[in-house]
């Protein structure tokens, strides 16, 4: 008979984080035990505590997962073509996220555990995700494309905007499909018009 394979570390750790995130998800705060998420990956309490510590430990590698999750796909995004296209696709980018870690999506951005709360090192190591929108955004007033102004402020605009299309599309807000799509091309493109520099 063949022997069961083996996860290696990163896989188990993976599989792990994905399980506590749809627990979470689908069957809120109360299912989210150590031995519950050992069980659906058919792993160990002792593997949960020993990659992530405790109960805390792994909400803290959730929230990070998350957002190391979003910034792959930011990562993936072109820094060098036209600014409004790399812009744009960044906001795809965030979308694409979303829809493929909803499981994540509300310990990054809410407060379904009320008493886990992300300390100063997390928020730190997350920064790089907004950073890399504040860039876009600056590239975008530099090549004259927006009117001159501070690219923090388009920013903050621009992320709550995809944050509340993506929160939407993931409750069946959006309809889906098509609709959906049409939804977020309109929503970046109006948003855009009113920070483009206007024609003399």
């Amino acid at each position: 008979m063949a022997r069961p394979r083996t996860r290696d570390y990163d896989e188990l750790r993976r599989d792990l984080l994905d399980a506590a995130g749809r627990l979470l998800a689908e069957e809120g705060p109360q299912a989210l035990s150590t031995r519950r998420v050992a069980q659906e990956v058919g792993s160990s309490t002792t593997a949960v505590y020993n990659l992530f510590g405790d109960k805390t430990g792994l909400l803290r590698a959730m929230f990070l997962e998350g957002f190391a999750r979003l910034a792959r796909e930011f990562a993936a995004v072109p820094r060098d073509g036209d600014p409004e296209a790399d812009l744009m696709a960044l906001g795809y980018a965030y979308r694409a996220a979303a829809l493929a870690n909803p499981h994540l999506y509300e310990l990054m951005f809410g407060r379904p555990i009320a008493d886990f709360r992300p300390d100063e090192a997390a928020l730190a190591q997350i920064q790089g995700t907004f950073d890399t929108l504040v860039a876009a955004v600056a590239r975008c007033v530099d090549a004259g494309r927006f009117a001159p102004s501070d690219p923090y402020d388009i920013a903050v605009h621009l992320n709550a905007l995809v944050h509340g299309l993506a929160s939407l599309e993931l409750r069946g807000s959006l309809a889906g499909g098509d609709q959906a799509d049409r939804h977020w091309r309109l929503a970046l493109e109006a948003a855009f018009r009113g920070h483009r520099t206007p024609a003399p």
